[in-house]
């Protein structure tokens, strides 16, 4: 048998495959906690209350808490504006098709919630 003959079979690094399989069950966590949009709330209501009180007790990391307070606010009013501003598109405001072939756009959010959750 020659040197090269029976390399021809790449086979993935440990730690690749052990970063795959995280990656996997992680998406498999996402696509399941899709769908509850209220336990996500509650969870994230619940993980700010023990932030505050952890920084009420602690008496401290207020620089911290100022900054990702303007982050999640940030955050929050792009989950809260529409992807295309009305004001700007059209010069007379918004209106409703008018025409047949015009089509009705419902409101479409710059960040949708599930991105607003993983960011």
């Amino acid at each position: 048998m020659n040197v090269g003959e029976g390399d021809t079979d790449l086979k993935p690094s440990p730690l690749s495959q052990h970063t795959h399989n995280l990656s996997r069950k992680y998406q498999h966590l996402l696509d399941k906690s899709t769908p509850l949009v209220l336990h996500r709330w509650i969870g994230f209501s619940l993980v700010i209350l023990i932030y505050a009180l952890r920084v009420y007790f602690v008496q401290g990391f207020y620089i911290v808490t100022y900054g990702l307070g303007i982050y999640i606010l940030q955050l929050f009013l792009a989950f809260l504006s529409p992807q295309v501003d009305p004001e700007l598109h059209n010069d007379d405001g918004p209106s409703l098709p008018t025409l047949g072939s015009e089509e009705f756009r419902p409101f479409v959010r710059r960040l949708p919630e599930f991105k607003f959750w993983l960011v």
